[in-house]
């Protein structure tokens, strides 16, 4: 198998007071993080919040400046405005309106059609989520979360042994607390779009890491006379080269998403090009030093 590094012998578990210790930092962030989201008290998207989203498409190219203006003069507040020059279209959001739910719409519509007289568009598409529905795409949101959590503990338990699995489920949470913290820090919006990303996070996250369990269990079991720390950093350095082509692949996949794959998905790349980055950290840093911090507490 082609590998970039030849016979690596890098002290990874030797390293992990300081990787917990900027992790413990991360992780209190994604705390701080999902506190707000509770609280309503974060950049939410309409589906939790509750609002309005209309897709326009023009016939030619409009001014921003005058299609804010526009809205913010006929009393619509909180709008989100993104446009897509290269096809002419406009993608107007509002999160919360004192306009009845269904309503909405139909007025952006009517403002468009005044303010911008000469230019014919037409409606691509229309979503209005009432405040009460945008509270249980929440919770589902959360519950789908806490479900994905507990059935990563139950494969990688069934898979290797319990400590494993709370070791992969600790590594999984730091992912996804991690990439919720950046997003909270740049004050990007936390939709569900968001949500699948964390989601295809933590699965990314978790290959990564039975890729590093599997090497570990068979040292364990070939060289069970020599110290836990020994053998867990001989495995990590053994599988370093594959998972850095793995994660490398996937990132260069991901960056062209980024790049090119358009405003709707621009920031469920980006999430993803975080995750797979912190995912291969935590698998290293995070996942196997927790077997050795455990194993050495369970010896005493």
């Amino acid at each position: 198998m082609f590998e970039i590094i030849k016979t690596p012998k890098i002290d990874f578990i030797g390293k992990r007071n300081i990787a917990f210790m900027a992790s413990g930092i991360f992780i209190a962030i994604g705390i701080v993080a999902l506190i707000q989201i509770a609280r309503g008290a974060i950049n939410l998207g309409i589906d939790f919040s509750g609002g309005t989203s209309v897709h326009l498409k023009f016939e030619k190219p409009i001014p921003m400046d005058h299609a804010r203006k526009i809205l913010e003069q006929s009393g619509l507040k909180d709008v989100d405005l993104q446009d897509f020059p290269a096809e002419n279209k406009l993608l107007i959001r509002i999160k919360k309106s004192d306009i009845e739910t269904g309503k909405v719409s139909e007025n952006i519509v009517r403002i468009f059609s005044e303010g911008f007289s000469g230019t014919k568009f037409v409606v691509d598409s229309t979503t209005e989520i009432g405040p009460k529905i945008g509270k249980s795409l929440q919770k589902d949101a959360l519950i789908a979360v806490a479900i994905a959590t507990a059935g990563i503990l139950i494969y990688i338990a069934w898979r290797f042994r319990f400590k494993f699995g709370v070791a992969a489920t600790i590594a999984t949470f730091h992912d996804v607390l991690f990439v919720l913290g950046v997003f909270y820090i740049m004050n990007k919006e936390i939709n569900l779009l968001l949500i699948t990303a964390l989601l295809t996070i933590a699965g990314y996250s978790l290959t990564d890491t039975v890729v590093v369990f599997d090497r570990i269990r068979e040292n364990m079991k070939l060289r069970y006379k020599e110290p836990i720390p020994l053998v867990i950093n001989s495995s990590i350095n053994e599988v370093l080269s594959r998972t850095i082509i793995t994660a490398g692949t996937t990132f260069l996949a991901a960056t062209a998403l980024f790049f090119f794959g358009g405003e709707v998905i621009h920031d469920f790349a980006f999430a993803i090009l975080i995750g797979i980055a912190i995912g291969t950290y935590s698998s290293i840093f995070i996942a196997s030093p927790i077997l050795v911090v455990w194993k050495g507490r369970l010896r005493k």
